[in-house]
């Protein structure tokens, strides 16, 4: 059983990686461009948790208990995007650091040969 779900788990990443919203908007929010959006983005998990709240009233107020399940996800996807905006914030510090270390790097030897003559 382990040995199944062993070999079952990469199939199900790259499967909610690829298709499930949340996890797209993660990604690219990861990437060198989207790391502005971080912080903004942070406000998608007040969106999700408020979310979850009307879920909850909805559920002691009688409703169906499948909606449990959807306070879960909704409380998942909330805790996701408030991770994201002070990760995003380290990641943008980081490489901003890296690109200016990379701009005050002297011209290699190569380069300061090539160029005398």
């Amino acid at each position: 059983m382990i040995r199944t779900l062993w070999a079952v788990s990469p199939a199900i990443h790259g499967f909610l990686a690829r298709w499930m919203p949340t996890n797209r908007l993660l990604a690219a929010i990861r990437t060198r461009r989207g790391l502005k959006w971080g912080v903004p983005a942070m406000l998608l998990g007040v969106i999700y948790f408020f979310a979850a709240a009307c879920l909850v009233a909805a559920i002691r107020d009688g409703g169906p208990t499948w909606l449990n399940a959807l306070v879960l996800l909704t409380c998942w996807n909330g805790f996701k995007f408030l991770w994201i905006g002070p990760v995003s914030l380290a990641l943008l510090i980081r490489s901003r650091r890296a690109e200016v270390r990379q701009q005050r790097r002297p011209a290699s030897v190569d380069t300061v040969v090539l160029a005398a003559l």
